[in-house]
C-alpha cells in the first residue's frame, strides 16, 4: 500500500553548487531540496511523496505560491509535484518530525502517518478526462491502478532477482476498465463506474469497438465468473494527448481471470483473440537487478519518446508470471516515471 506520508531516515545530505540556503537530501530512492542545516544523515524525517495533497495548515504555508490547489473533488490544500531548484530535481517534501507535534519522537522508521497528518492522494475529477454519469464505486474485481514507484521502495528491484520480467510502456492517459461478474457488464474509470447514457468518452469507445460483446462472450465461452480487463484510455483532449492520437484508443495492461492477474503471455493471447490493443512491450529478459541494479539505472531506462514524438511518461515492470510480493501485499509490480517527463509535463 502506498505511503503518501511516512517516517523515514535521511540517507545523506549534500551541498548544491552555488546555493547557500538550500541543499539536497536523499531518502529512500528520492531526492529533495531542503533548507540548509535543517537535517543531517541519520535524522528521522517525514517524507511526503509527489502527488500527495497536503491539508491547509501552518507547517505547509510556505508551499502556497507554487502548490495551492482548490477543486470540487479535493477541496483546498497543497499538491506536491516534481520541481527543480538550482538545477536539482526535488521530488516530494522532507520535513523534520519536530515540525509536527502529533508525531512521537520515538516513532519507528517506515510508519505511515498519512491519516494522522490528513494527507490524501491528489486526484483529478474524472469528468475532466473521460466524462460520464457516475453510478457507483468500483466493482469488487476492479482494483485501483496505482503502481508503486521504484523511488518509494528501491528494495523492490531485488525482488526481481532470477525472475523473467517484462517492461511495458507507461501510456499517458486515464485508467479505465471493463469487467463481467454476476451483476453483468461494467465500465469503470479510476474511481467510479459509469452509466451507458452517451456521456462517457470511454463508454463510446467500448461501443465503437464492440468490447462489451467480445468480453461477455469470452467470459461465457470459458465459464468465467469474474473477468476484468484494465487499460489506459488515451485520446485527443486527455493529458495533452502526448501520444498525438487522432481518435480515442485503449491500451490493455492487466487482465484478471476469476479474481487473479494472468501472466504476460496469457494476456497477449486474450488481447489477440479479442482484437484489443496492448501497451507496448519494450523488453523481456531475466534477472532485472543484474541489468538495472539501481534506481538511477531504471530512471535512465524510463526516458524516451512515444512513436509520434511526445515525451514518454515512463515504464512499468512486472514478472512475466505473477509473483506475490510481501512488500506490496499483492502482485509484484513497479513503475518508473521519467524525471524529464515530470519536469516538462506535471501541472
Amino acid at each position: 500500500m502506498r505511503k503518501l506520508a511516512s517516517i523515514q531516515s535521511v540517507i545523506s545530505v549534500e551541498p548544491i553548487e552555488g546555493a547557500d540556503k538550500i541543499e539536497l537530501a536523499h531518502v529512500l530512492g528520492w531526492q529533495c531540496v531542503v533548507n540548509k542545516g535543517q537535517m543531517q544523515a541519520g535524522d528521522k524525517a517525514v517524507y511526503f511523496e509527489i502527488d500527495s495533497f497536503l491539508p491547509v495548515r501552518a507547517e505547509f504555508e510556505f508551499l502556497r505560491s507554487n502548490s495551492y490547489r482548490k477543486t470540487d473533488l479535493m477541496g483546498e490544500g497543497f499538491r506536491l509535484r516534481t520541481m527543480k531548484f538550482r538545477g536539482q530535481v526535488s521530488q516530494g517534501l522532507l520535513l523534520p518530525i519536530t515540525a509536527f507535534s502529533e508525531i512521537a519522537q520515538g516513532i519507528e522508521i517506515g510508519t505511515d502517518v498519512s491519516e494522522l497528518l490528513g494527507v490524501k492522494k491528489w486526484e483529478i475529477e474524472e469528468a475532466a478526462s473521460s466524462g460520464g454519469t457516475i453510478i457507483g464505486t468500483l466493482p469488487m474485481d476492479v482494483p485501483k491502478t496505482d503502481e508503486t514507484r521504484v523511488q518509494a521502495d528501491p528494495e523492490l528491484i531485488g525482488e526481481f532477482a532470477g525472475l523473467e520480467y517484462y517492461i511495458s510502456t507507461k501510456m499517458d492517459g486515464s485508467s479505465h476498465s471493463v469487467s463481467v461478474d454476476a451483476d453483468g457488464f461494467h465500465v469503470t474509470g479510476h474511481n467510479y463506474e459509469y452509466k451507458n447514457d452517451g456521456t462517457s468518452g470511454f463508454y463510446e469507445l467500448v461501443k465503437r469497438d464492440g468490447i462489451e460483446e467480445k468480453v461477455t462472450d469470452y467470459a461465457k465461452r470459458n465459464g468465467l465468473q469474474l473477468f476484468t480487463i484494465q487499460g489506459e484510455f488515451c485520446a485527443p483532449g486527455i493529458q495533452k494527448n502526448r501520444l498525438k492520437l487522432t481518435r480515442p484508443e485503449w491500451y490493455v495492461f492487466t487482465v484478471r481471470v476469476n479474481g487473479k492477474r494472468v501472466g504476460l503471455r496469457k494476456m497477449q493471447e486474450i488481447c489477440t483473440e479479442l482484437s484489443l490493443n496492448m501497451v507496448p512491450i519494450e523488453e523481456v529478459d531475466t534477472d532485472l537487478p543484474s541489468k538495472y541494479p539501481t534506481v538511477d539505472a531504471l530512471l535512465a531506462r524510463a526516458d524516451g519518446e512515444y512513436p509520434n514524438g511526445g515525451r514518454k511518461e515512463g515504464i512499468v515492470i512486472r514478472p512475466v508470471e505473477p509473483v506475490f510480493s510481501k512488500r506490496i501485499g499483492g502482485s509484484l509490480s513497479m513503475k518508473v516515471v521519467s524525471n524529464k517527463y515530470l519536469l516538462k509535463n506535471e501541472e
